[in-house]
């Protein structure tokens, strides 16, 4: 019988300690199947911080002790949608800065319509292709749309995109966290009930999903 995947969602504000879970949870998914890790890294080294960030990353998942496969991808995530196969455990950090990169790849058209569902349709069939060919995706993701906005035109328009795309993602997701101060709530499960926030079981939760991730419909 094929392995059937499993898609996981994980956000979280600025240092909410949500990358951290998301490897763990990745590790033991891994642990659990003897499958591989993998790391797609959406950042790039374009300012000091964002540097100091990537180094962070690397140095725990350098310190776990695993080995995690990285691949640079800081745009079309599609390239991909064909190196995984169905004993991988691949982990996304972050849709926030994928969906970043790909709004600011031609600043003229950012308030274009049809530039921004095209971003949109790339990323959600990226996530569904990789999802469809792996044995679980785990995305992770920011929490900015509780910030006041105000009337910037751009961030608004980037945080409605934002938004769009978190709800299509959770919508065809097996589990979805929400990581607080280090403590991640679950917040859809795979005991089916939504708003379990079983957070103190998170890692030992994971079960062998019973169906594949579908995000059909979003760019039909």
């Amino acid at each position: 019988m094929a392995k059937q995947s499993s898609l996981i969602f994980i956000s979280g504000g600025v240092r909410s300690g949500k990358s951290r879970f998301a490897e763990r949870l990745a590790a033991s998914i891994a642990n659990q199947t003897a499958g591989n890790l993998h790391y797609i890294a959406a950042g790039q080294s374009s300012d000091p911080e964002m540097e100091r960030r990537i180094v962070r990353h690397q140095k725990d998942r350098s310190k776990s002790g695993l080995n995690w496969k990285t691949w640079e991808q800081p745009r079309d995530l599609k390239r991909l949608s064909s190196v995984f196969t169905s004993n991988d455990v691949v982990l996304l950090d972050c849709l926030t800065t994928l969906l970043n990169n790909e709004f600011f790849s031609r600043e003229d058209l950012w308030k274009e319509s049809f530039f921004q569902e095209q971003i949109m349709c790339s990323i959600i069939e990226g996530v569904e292709q990789i999802a469809k060919s792996c044995r679980a995706l785990i995305i992770v993701s920011n929490e900015v749309l509780n910030e006041r906005i105000g009337n910037n035109e751009l961030v608004f328009i980037y945080g409605r995109m934002l938004g769009r795309l978190h709800q299509h993602i959770v919508t065809s997701a097996k589990e979805a966290y929400l990581v607080e101060a280090g403590i991640p709530v679950r917040m859809k499960g795979v005991d089916g009930h939504e708003g379990s926030h079983d957070s103190r079981n998170g890692i030992g939760c994971w079960e062998k999903p019973d169906s594949d991730s579908d995000l059909q419909g979003f760019c039909q």
